[in-house]
């Protein structure tokens, strides 16, 4: 199957062989290919090297055969996205996150549109904690585990933002005595809903309830970039 001037970014790279590279890309039509990038590794090759940097979006024409697809030609669609410091950081989360929780050839158009869209706020200097939390929600969606963040599951009731609650990844938001274990403020877990950002508080409950649900969805796994990432937010001044 010929696949042109399909929209994507590069999410991993690794050499293979002398002069090509394996690449994980996210595709909108395609979702997550592993694609073969042949003769552009080496000093005649870095121009076409240089287009394969993680966060620029591009156009690629592919060659889809089975499990691989093989790249015929690439160019940079528009303005690369430029992320340095700490945002770049969370991109290499994003591309993590995408890489573990999504399989190949599945294809997730909403999910492409919330990746560039995240990629633009880092880029804009918006609060990291914030932007990672609205696209870990959004890939939940994406992908079929969306999260249940409008009733407590136990009682089919509205949740109050005064009230506490716990949140079971396989059940939903469920009232419980403030000050228990994984406690979040209702008001936490509706703005998540309602897209408004909570105060501090509220985004380390939720980074920490975020954690959980991933970690149940990864099979009780890790991901590698939350140390880094957990010392760059802890270093963005409080009122990001």
């Amino acid at each position: 199957m010929r696949l042109e001037q399909q929209p994507a970014y590069v999410l991993h790279a690794r050499p293979y062989r002398e002069t090509s590279l394996l690449l994980e890309c996210l595709t909108r039509e395609h979702g997550r290919l592993g694609v073969v990038a042949r003769g552009v590794r080496g000093e005649r090759a870095r121009l076409r090297r240089a287009q394969l940097e993680p966060f620029h979006p591009l156009a690629m024409d592919l060659l889809l055969r089975g499990e691989m697809a093989t790249l015929t030609a690439v160019e940079v669609v528009g303005a690369p996205v430029r992320l340095s410091g700490d945002a770049g950081l969370a991109g290499l989360y994003l591309n993590e996150l995408v890489v573990r929780l999504t399989e190949r050839q599945d294809p997730f158009p909403l999910l492409f549109d919330a990746y560039a869209q995240t990629l633009a706020r880092l880029a804009a200097g918006e609060s990291l904690a914030w932007s990672l939390r609205r696209f870990e929600r959004d890939l939940l969606e994406a992908i079929g585990y969306g999260l249940q963040l409008q009733y407590d599951s136990a009682t089919g009731e509205a949740l109050l933002p005064e009230a506490s609650y716990r949140y079971m990844v396989e059940q939903g938001a469920v009232r419980c005595a403030p000050g228990s274990a994984h406690a979040l403020r209702g008001s936490d877990l509706l703005a998540l809903e309602q897209d408004e950002m909570p105060d501090n508080i509220g985004l380390k409950a939720l980074r920490d309830m975020m954690r959980d649900v991933i970690r149940f969805h990864l099979g009780g796994g890790e991901l590698r970039a939350w140390r880094v990432l957990a010392m760059a937010v802890s270093r963005q001044p409080t009122n990001r």
